[in-house]
């Protein structure tokens, strides 16, 4: 049986909170661990179903994997090379774990992996990349066979477009590879900085996280360190669009604002009021919003895609038009049907999505199709009036540990 959430809406939001450790972060380091020969601590993970599931990747391949209050210690060398197939195929981040199991292994045999219905994401540029560094690859049916009997060398590589996720498997493959692995187009989102930082923690040599030419020099083994990932820059847009539905004011403590800039500006744009300091921003509503115009989603330091639910969530309240198109995702607005349940009047054409605001919107029986959607979902209903009831619950605890607690204690009204 799914989870489901009863939000009473037309209650504002007021007090401080404290961000947790990012998912999007959180996620490649766990499959990094993989690579040290000591055992890794991170500090202060948030309990996510895909934690959860990355954890059960580590214990089926041979790793020990254990929380320790707050904390996951991950120990000891993998011993198998097939990944579960449950695990993976419900976790877009399950492919991460390839490289590292092909590089202590020289083989792994994994299934394609799942996630949000949110588009077409194809892992041929991760396997492209791979097959670059020496890797050999069968595939039958949606299971897939690595093979690298010679070890990785280090190589050129151009991706042909920014992608997180496939910069991430070349970062992971290249520190223990053979000689120096140069990466062109890479991806630049804070959360590859944080998987280098780490990577470096544990005697990797990574240069250029942060652009998109990024140096590997692959040295013999890594060992194992203690590390706290960095904030999650997704939940804490996630708490200034709910402000900015349900009115009141929050500081959002734990999460430099420059890691969520392009959310702070809309809703300033919108008639927000925002004070920034280095870790923290203060988020108030308490007048009228307006319509942001035409917004587009991109690579970091753009709008998020992760973000474009949250804002559109946040400016249905606002008086006038605002156009949301991702260029990320060609399915990223599954949402829409739940917003136009409550009311609001928004069109999807592709991958843009049309909001004429100023609506009031009413409580509605809702299904989240996705995670950002889903919690999308939860920011339009703290600004509508009565109850909404959201099912599919289950995939906004894929990347929020506690959001219906998190804002009740911010004065919401959550069951």
């Amino acid at each position: 049986m799914g989870r489901t959430m009863t939000v009473q809406g037309g209650r504002s939001l007021y007090g401080t909170v404290e961000v947790p450790a990012a998912k999007n972060s959180v996620l490649p380091l766990l499959a990094a661990s993989l690579l040290c020969g000591g055992p890794v601590r991170l500090e202060q993970v948030p309990r996510l179903s895909d934690v959860e599931d990355c954890l059960g990747i580590l214990r089926a391949v041979g790793c020990g994997a254990a929380w320790e209050g707050e904390d996951v210690v991950v120990g000891g060398p993998p011993s198998c090379c097939r990944m579960p197939l449950a695990e993976t195929a419900r976790m877009r981040a399950s492919v991460l774990f390839a490289a590292p199991l092909l590089a202590r292994l020289g083989r792994v045999e994994t299934a394609l992996p799942g996630g949000c219905r949110i588009g077409a994401r194809p892992v041929d540029w991760h396997l492209a990349a791979l097959e670059q560094m020496g890797a050999q690859i069968t595939q039958a049916g949606d299971r897939l066979v690595l093979t690298a009997p010679w070890g990785l060398r280090g190589t050129e590589i151009c991706l042909p477009g920014p992608s997180v996720g496939a910069t991430e498997t070349v970062l992971l493959a290249g520190c223990t590879a053979r000689g120096e692995t140069i990466l062109h187009g890479a991806a630049r989102e804070p959360e590859i900085c944080d998987l280098a930082q780490f990577l470096n923690r544990c005697g990797g040599k990574v240069q250029g996280a942060g652009t998109d030419e990024i140096h590997i020099q692959g040295v013999g083994a890594l060992h194992g360190a203690t590390y706290r990932p960095m904030p999650d820059r997704i939940c804490a847009s996630t708490l200034a669009c709910a402000v900015a539905a349900a009115r009141g004011w929050i500081t959002i403590a734990g999460c430099s604002p420059s890691l969520y800039g392009p959310v702070l500006d809309v809703l300033e744009q919108a008639g927000c009021t925002v004070s920034r300091t280095a870790g923290s921003a203060t988020v108030g509503r308490m007048g009228s919003l307006q319509g942001a115009g035409r917004l587009v989603t991109g690579g970091y330091p753009a709008l998020a895609t992760d973000a474009a639910p949250l804002v559109a969530a946040a400016l249905l309240f606002g008086e006038g038009t605002t156009v949301l198109e991702d260029r990320v995702f060609e399915a990223r607005f599954g949402c829409a049907e739940g917003f136009a349940a409550m009311g609001a009047q928004v069109k999807v054409e592709g991958r843009t999505l049309r909001i004429r605001g100023g609506r009031p919107l009413r409580g509605a029986a809702v299904t989240a199709c996705d995670l950002r959607g889903g919690a999308a979902l939860v920011v339009a209903a703290l600004g509508a009036q009565g109850k909404t009831r959201i099912a599919g619950c289950e995939y906004i605890a894929r990347g929020y540990a506690s959001l219906g607690e998190m804002l009740t204690g911010l004065g919401a009204r959550i069951e």
